[in-house]
């Protein structure tokens, strides 16, 4: 099947491609060549095994080598004298020729005119000089030709480092000193006024002079750093390959190369660290830290080995292995040269975070004005924007952030202008607050601080009434945190000052004085360290790499600050209140994401939101283009059938189980024995007819706990694992490819061997580990089974007011409102995505068998993927539903079919 709405005409053409393309990956290149020339917002639907990628990689980059030659052309067009003509036609010129009233002389006219002739022409060269530069020395690069470099930019603190290594021996631990605490205090914060505040290490150097233009790209970003990993290698396989310019981006924890750094294992510890590394850019000057760690300049971050290594990247596509290889040999950061590539690149492979969170883009240096972006596996990018914007804070985060403020505020109270002294008196106001409704003091471990077990939602301005914060300005001390650079300056101002306080030089009465003041943060920090062994409730203290206190939690505190600026009606505030402060939470809950993606539409020339199964289309096009302000004629759908067979699938809806029992799955129904008994006695029957991997998918993992103690203590299981050797989902997210590579090598061992086990059985959840971005292709996967459906919990607060928010701000449509639609499409979505997971190619073949009578309501069906529903049959017995598989893939000659399945129904149905 092929859909394609509201596409823009695009004459036929031939596309660069590794083989000879399927039918559907031609008209997908066609559909995306013209969404991308005429600046639409695309929502393309192929499914996975279909060739998706590289239909995405040789349409995008067919259209971005067209218009560059357009361009090109027209600039020659235009500097070689043709002016009249193509002034007012050109669609690249950017001069506007003001209005003039027609009383005006025909001299001013002229004028006018030939001024703006002038000034095109002088542009246009400057660009045509400034492409013909790039094409050079990227060929340059590409022939591995010697380089030679006139780095402009130069390090501020160079001058101090030689004047610091001159110094007498003696000297230099006062100065080092010195120089550091000078680098944790706050720069004079001199106006509200963003453009008159000044970094104080500020080079002063011609920074416009040095920012590099960005040329025309296309920006691709998707959800995993594997997903884009294997998106580079289709980029590899296709003709493309020696053309491009790609550049990947990473976080530090995927990228940093500097294993004392990469050892620190959390988040947040190598972020803090990196930054802390970047402050001291003196040679090899060290400092022993009081923790023993010596401090010095970060070794990849050398002016030359970046640019050398940045151009490596510009020359070759290659994906983040490959890259980190380059790295370690060259000794150059990849997390920096890969930020340094990005203005002269074509493609740039980005992760979700990136590029949909304005305040990390700005950050990475990434403009989205006039480009192209691609959202890739965007089944789920209203939630993805939802979570990437909401923020949550524990009681004991508030807690210790407001202590380490409060040491650092009187530490340099003295050496801080009015101005920062006022800022961070609001910030421990509002941290006061926070605590305060949660039920918690300042000053006293929030471990020791009991509270009332409750969960309450609050508007924006309620939230801010109630915490009695309504009275600062939130976006004042959001630009302070910005500009003060705040949360860093605590980070390196703990790091120095955690520990036990001693120092590795004679004290001094200053010395003494200065323990004696942070006395109170050791003695807090080590109080921190001790309770949490014996309160192991708290979700702040989990991990490994938790226990080893992380710098500050300061910078979620001013994440969550940012949060609270969005406006009354885009969000809520739920107060969380369990046990004691430390573990209660405050969490603010994004209701509109739109708010944050309309940003990206406008800025962006087209966006492509591509996805395996994007269905269902409308309410999505509703709540996150719509309500962006996107209008219906910038819209284009494309949706396209399996590259498949038609006999290659078997969907089938079961109604009712072998013994006429009636399969619905609802809250009430789905523990009884006898529900449970005849699931069991449907796998079973599966067991002995389907080859190879079965996957039965639960709706919840405490469901799937239940129904498998159930079978357990019945002997279904003990039965079922006399037919097919049992997998379960693993606990831990780091088992699953162990679990998924002993559940291959027992279908392979039983394929070879032939002895009683027919294969393995993997029982997983809708939504978890293996729901999605797993491949159960060709044996692994010739049965998938949805057992009932996977509805969200109606129950929890923060579902209930999302549904709340659609109900109250968008339109009702066939008879449902928008909250109940919303509970029927995250229930659809998550089983689209897991019975996906089994065709994966050409040659595949699989059965979907769905547990749940509610399926063959016409509004479910409507909801599945037009290449899976189109073939779906509705069975209201098992009989009949089952003598399916035997009629399946009969044609002669057929090989990879269904056929596989032939058995007699009537052998298996009685089965206990």
């Amino acid at each position: 099947s092929l859909l394609i709405m509201n596409a823009p005409s695009a004459d036929a053409r031939d596309f660069p491609f590794p083989y000879k393309p399927y039918p559907i990956q031609e008209q997908f290149m066609q559909a995306l060549y013209g969404a991308l020339e005429h600046g639409k917002v695309g929502i393309f639907e192929s499914p996975t095994g279909t060739g998706k990628s590289l239909s995405i990689i040789c349409g995008a980059l067919s259209w971005l080598r067209d218009h560059e030659a357009k361009r090109k052309q027209e600039a020659d067009r235009l500097l070689q004298g043709d002016m009249g003509t193509s002034l007012n036609s050109s669609s690249s010129s950017t001069v506007s020729i003001p209005p003039l009233s027609s009383a005006e002389p025909d001299w001013i006219t002229d004028f006018v005119q030939k001024k703006a002739e002038r000034d095109l022409v002088s542009k246009l060269k400057d660009e045509e000089l400034r492409r013909k530069k790039r094409e050079e020395r990227l060929e340059m690069i590409r022939n591995n030709s010697q380089l030679k470099y006139a780095l402009k930019r130069k390090i501020c603190e160079d001058d101090e480092a030689m004047k610091l290594l001159q110094l007498p021996v003696d000297h230099q631990g006062e100065e080092l000193k010195d120089h550091e605490e000078e680098e944790l205090i706050v720069a004079e914060y001199e106006s509200d006024d963003e453009s008159k505040t000044k970094n104080k290490f500020s080079c002063g150097d011609d920074e416009d002079d040095l920012e590099e233009e960005h040329v025309t790209k296309i920006y691709y970003c998707s959800r995993t750093h594997s997903q884009l990993s294997q998106f580079v290698h289709e980029v590899q396989k296709s003709p493309f390959n020696q053309d491009v310019s790609l550049v990947t981006l990473g976080s530090r924890q995927n990228m940093c190369v500097n294993e004392e750094v990469r050892r620190l294992g959390s988040v947040q510890r190598i972020n803090d660290r990196c930054m802390e590394m970047q402050k001291n850019k003196h040679g090899e000057i060290q400092c022993k830290r009081r923790r023993g760690v010596s401090k010095a300049v970060c070794p990849y971050v050398g002016a030359q080995g970046l640019q050398t290594l940045r151009d490596s990247v510009l020359g070759a596509v290659r994906d983040i292995e490959q890259l980190l290889s380059l790295a370690r040999e060259t000794r150059s950061c990849p997390y920096y040269a890969s930020r340094l590539a990005i203005p002269p690149a074509q493609l740039v492979v980005l992760p979700y975070q990136t590029v949909l969170h304005e305040g990390t883009r700005r950050a990475s240096g990434v403009q989205l004005k006039g480009q192209v972006l691609i959202i890739d596996e965007a089944h789920n990018l209203s939630d993805t924007l939802s979570c990437i914007h909401s923020s949550e804070l524990t009681g004991a985060q508030l807690c210790r952030a407001h202590s380490q403020l409060t040491q650092y505020s009187e530490r340099y109270r003295s050496r801080l202008k009015a101005k920062n002294l006022m800022y961070i008196k609001q910030i421990l106001f509002v941290i006061e607050g926070l605590l305060r409704v949660l039920g918690g003091k300042v000053g006293q471990n929030p471990h020791s601080q009991s509270t009332q077990p409750a969960t309450e939602l609050l508007t924006m301005n309620n939230f801010l009434f109630k915490a009695q914060i309504d009275n600062i300005n939130l976006f004042k001390v959001h630009r302070y945190f910005e500009k003060s650079m705040i949360s860093r300056k605590l980070c390196g101002f703990i790091e120095k000052y955690a520990g036990t306080g001693v120092t590795s030089h004679t004290q001094t009465q200053s010395d003494k004085k200065e323990n004696r003041r942070t006395e109170g943060l050791n003695r807090y920090l080590q109080a921190l360290q001790t309770s949490q062994h014996s309160h192991t409730t708290g979700t702040y203290f989990k991990t490994a790499d938790d226990r080893e206190l992380a710098a500050s939690p300061m910078m979620q505190i001013e994440g969550f600050f940012m949060a609270l600026t969005n406006t009354n009606t885009d969000g809520r505030v739920m107060l969380h209140t369990q046990g004691s402060v430390a573990v209660s939470s405050v969490k603010f809950l994004l209701l509109n994401p739109a708010v944050h993606f309309s940003q990206v539409l406008k800025d962006c020339r087209a966006v492509i939101i591509a996805g395996g199964t994007m269905q269902p289309v409308s309410d999505f096009k509703q709540e996150l283009l719509f309500s962006a302000g996107v209008e219906a004629e910038r819209i284009t759908e494309f949706s396209c059938g399996h590259v498949i067979p038609p006999e290659n699938i078997l969907p089938l809806v079961l109604c009712s189980g072998p013994s006429g029992q009636e399969l619905e799955f609802t809250f009430q129904n789905r523990d009884t024995p006898h529900l449970m008994d005849e699931t069991g006695r449907v796998l079973s029957n599966l067991c002995n007819v389907v080859p190879g991997g079965i996957v039965c998918f639960f709706p919840s993992y405490d469901y799937s706990r239940r129904i498998l103690g159930h079978w357990e203590a019945s002997g279904v299981l003990a039965r079922l694992s006399s037919k097919k050797k049992i997998f379960q989902e693993p606990k831990k997210a780091n088992q699953v490819e162990q679990v998924l590579n002993e559940f291959s090598r027992t279908i392979q061992r039983c394929a070879v061997d032939g002895g009683v086990l027919s294969g393995a059985l993997l029982f997983s959840v809708v939504g978890g580990k293996m729901s999605e971005g797993i491949n159960f292709s060709d044996e692994l996967g010739r049965c998938i089974v949805m057992v009932g459906m996977p509805y969200p919990n109606i129950k929890s607060p923060e579902l209930q007011e999302k549904m709340s928010y659609l109900d109250k701000n968008l339109p009702h449509s066939g008879g449902r409102s928008p909250g109940q639609a919303l509970i029927e499409n995250l229930c659809m979505k998550a089983v689209n995505q897991s019975i996906g997971r089994a065709i994966r190619h050409r040659e595949d073949y699989a059965c979907i068998i769905l547990c749940d009578r509610r399926y063959s309501r016409p509004a479910t069906l409507a909801k599945l993927p037009d290449w899976i529903r189109a073939h779906t049959r509705t069975h209201t017995s098992f009989g009949p539903a089952f003598a399916g598989l035997r009629r399946v893939g009969e044609r002669p000659g057929q090989k990879h079919t269904l056929s596989v399945y032939h058995i007699s129904y009537e052998r298996t149905v009685h089965i206990q």
